[in-house]
């Protein structure tokens, strides 16, 4: 089972939304604080952590990058950009484990990231 932590500071309703639909394919989740949600990926008991905000950077990664540091985190949209399949698949391979995305992308971005994490496990 891979463990998420949602973070951020919007939408995290939306965000556990797209990952239950997906509970079946070996994903779990809990709705957590940003501060809780980054201590969760820091101690073990979740595998990632995911945010949305406004930019996809400060609001949604904020406390992951104050706890997790600089080289676990990465914003995979931005306002006008989302990153790719590969884009992800190396932020994964780089070993991101916090992300954070604009709350208006989380439809396509959820899924996306889910789907690539999911293949780095294989």
């Amino acid at each position: 089972m891979i463990k998420l932590a949602i973070g951020g500071q919007m939408d995290k309703q939306l965000i556990a939304k797209e990952i239950e639909k997906r509970t079946g394919d070996g994903f779990s989740y809990e709705t957590l604080s940003d501060i809780k949600a980054a201590l969760a990926v820091k101690n073990g008991s979740a595998d990632y952590y995911v945010g949305a905000c406004a930019a996809g950077a400060g609001g949604a990664l904020g406390m992951a990058l104050g706890i997790l540091g600089g080289p676990a985190c990465a914003s995979i949209s931005i306002p006008g950009k989302r990153f790719s399949a590969s884009d992800i698949d190396k932020l994964l391979k780089d070993g991101k484990k916090a992300f954070g995305f604009v709350n208006q992308d989380i439809d396509t971005m959820v899924p996306l990231l889910l789907e690539r994490i999911k293949a780095s496990r294989n």
